[in-house]
């Protein structure tokens, strides 16, 4: 686990800070997982993935087409998810150069600009569409 690093951070340009999370889609037999990269500044999804395993490489490939897309950011944060704590998700960051930040167990807000992207998701797609 890393330490959250954007407390009291001013967020002034793209490629500064990027996180990511994951969110839960629901279909009729099961689960979908949405993974997305956004840039904090310009509050744009740099990539995404859908799934239908929680297993890391969705997560690595998102981060990966991110990169290779838009560069590479300063700082790189996540909650502390296994998916983003995974060796294989953490070793493109370091192999990158990118600092990580985490955010505390329980603060959703720490992740906030991901946080209402998933917000936006559900209720304007996925609640009135209705997958499940």
């Amino acid at each position: 686990v890393y330490p959250y690093l954007l407390r009291g951070v001013e967020v002034t340009r793209p490629n500064q800070v990027w996180s990511s999370d994951i969110t839960y889609v629901p279909l009729a037999h099961g689960w979908a997982y949405l993974v997305a990269v956004i840039d904090w500044y310009a509050r744009r999804v740099l990539a995404w993935r859908l799934s239908n395993t929680l297993e890391a490489g969705f997560c690595v490939d998102c981060l990966e087409e991110a990169v290779r897309a838009h560069g590479r950011p300063e700082i790189f944060n996540t909650d502390q998810g296994a998916q983003f704590t995974s060796a294989a998700f953490t070793g493109v960051l370091h192999r990158e150069g990118i600092a990580i930040s985490m955010d505390g167990r329980g603060r959703a807000l720490d992740n906030i600009f991901v946080e209402r992207l998933w917000r936006s998701v559900k209720y304007e797609d996925v609640y009135i569409k209705g997958y499940a």
